[in-house]
């Protein structure tokens, strides 16, 4: 009996105890909420949703117009809500706005929740601006040529191109006939009609010309690839057409890409083209020296000559063979500058890849040109029409893409260009190399000569 009565005592004792110590301790942390996917989105609102926290009795809401929350909605600036969700209104139709979420028990607030984008349904109503994209770019302190590539049937007097290119664009690029396929017909024969329209049309109305791309793999003419001589022989074709093709444009094209596409896409190697078969490994810095050589012939000693790729933000090992063949052609004071092609998506490259890749240029003294900007919003075929979420996260990569390049310093800067001018007339839908099997809107006009929101996100990005 009297052991039994210990052990009860014992018993009794420790539940004071453990009673004593939850007393004293301190409430649980709240955990941090997780935001989910929005209901009941509107023209003009919609119903913000998150989990339940543990010992929260409230929540308190932020809802913003920008994903880093440096600005609130009237009123949804840590909102305290007694509910799951809450149901937000008086907002502008087709627009992007995000939400998060705080768990709150009396003075205890957790850390904030995930962040949910939500795009009102609609337009805004509000009109993308129309200022000219040229006339805001040369307005800044350290103004650039804003590009676009062209097709010679566009450049009538009067057309709807027409008109726009002289409005908006500083700078032309042949999207391809001012490639070798087109211009060369035989050895030492040339038709120059549609590529001198190009240049004539420019050089007339004060725009600047890029030549677009004097070696390219993908545009050798029939006759060279079946060419029987031998390699030497082949090797000084390929001369007398450089030689020919900068010496008949001098004074009149302002730059070339040289050489074109020569790293190839895997492990960091040179591509396996015509050229480097038949002339060896040293047939990019052979090209550039006959480009130069013919400028100055010419008396054209101001020509710019570029190198031109794309991918290299991302594919590292891709990049560091494009550094090497600068390297090469810098050592022999052959090259000005290096085109960043940048058929980006609206969720790659990154700012900070973007960043990196066109800064190790900067560090080498080149000028820099964005050559063949498009972005593209349906990479995974995962949409059929152009929606609302798409069109605003296109307009904030192109800003993006535009703000990088305006920081650049002054002496890097050369031109910006655009490939392209309408979305139904882009080359993406129709790329082999891309895989794109579904329809996309990458460019800055849609098929009816209307600005996009990425025109706007243009002009955002050169404030």
């Amino acid at each position: 009996m009297k052991i039994k009565f210990l052990v009860m005592l014992t018993s009794f004792v420790v539940f004071l105890n453990a009673c004593s110590k939850d007393d004293s301790e301190s409430p649980d942390v709240l955990e941090t909420p997780i935001a989910i996917a929005p209901k009941d989105v509107n023209d003009n609102g919609f119903k913000a949703k998150w989990y339940y926290v543990s010992h929260s009795k409230s929540y308190l809401l932020d809802v913003s117009t920008s994903e880093s929350f440096d600005s609130f909605l009237p009123n949804y600036n840590s909102k305290e809500v007694t509910d799951l969700n809450d149901v937000v209104s008086g907002l502008t139709g087709g627009t992007q706005y995000y939400y998060r979420v705080r768990a709150k028990n009396e003075a205890q607030i957790s850390d904030y929740s995930n962040v949910i984008s939500v795009v009102t349904t609609g337009f805004s109503g509000i009109p993308e601006d129309p200022t000219f994209l040229k006339v805001k770019a040369n307005k800044l302190a350290n103004p650039f040529f804003v590009g676009m590539a062209v097709k010679a049937f566009q450049l009538t007097n009067g057309s709807q191109y027409d008109i726009i290119l002289k409005n908006e664009f500083s700078s032309i690029s042949a999207e391809y006939e001012m490639k070798m396929d087109q211009i060369s017909t035989a050895s030492g024969v040339y038709n120059w009609t549609v590529a001198d329209k190009i240049v004539a049309y420019g050089n007339a109305n004060n725009i600047n010309v890029h030549g677009h791309a004097l070696v390219w793999h993908n545009s050798v003419p029939e006759w060279l690839k079946n060419y029987a001589g031998t390699d030497a022989e082949f090797a000084l074709e390929v001369k007398k057409y450089i030689t020919d093709v900068v010496t008949h444009y001098a004074g009149k094209v302002k730059s070339w890409d040289v050489v074109n596409e020569a790293a190839d896409d895997n492990n960091g190697v040179m591509r396996n083209t015509i050229f480097l078969q038949r002339m060896g490994p040293n047939y990019i810095k052979d090209c550039f020296q006959w480009a130069r050589n013919a400028a100055n012939a010419a008396g054209d000693t101001n020509l710019l000559l570029f190198y031109n790729d794309y991918a290299t933000s991302t594919n590292i090992p891709k990049q560091n063979r494009v550094f090497s063949i600068v390297d090469d052609l810098k050592a022999s004071n052959l090259i000005n500058g290096l085109g960043y092609q940048m058929h980006n998506t609206y969720l790659s490259p990154t700012k900070a890849q973007i960043e990196t890749d066109l800064n190790k240029a900067v560090a080498k003294g080149l000028k820099i040109h964005v050559s063949e900007l498009d972005i593209q919003v349906n990479q995974f075929n995962d949409i059929s029409t152009f929606t609302n979420e798409r069109r605003l996260a296109q307009k904030a990569k192109y800003k993006e893409m535009v703000q990088i390049y305006n920081a650049l310093p002054a002496a890097n800067k050369y031109a910006l260009t655009i490939w392209g001018m309408k979305d139904n007339e882009s080359w993406i839908p129709y790329s082999t190399e891309l895989n794109h099997v579904g329809n996309d809107w990458p460019l800055l006009y849609d098929a009816n000569f209307t600005i996009k929101s990425a025109h706007t996100g243009f002009l955002e990005g050169l404030d």
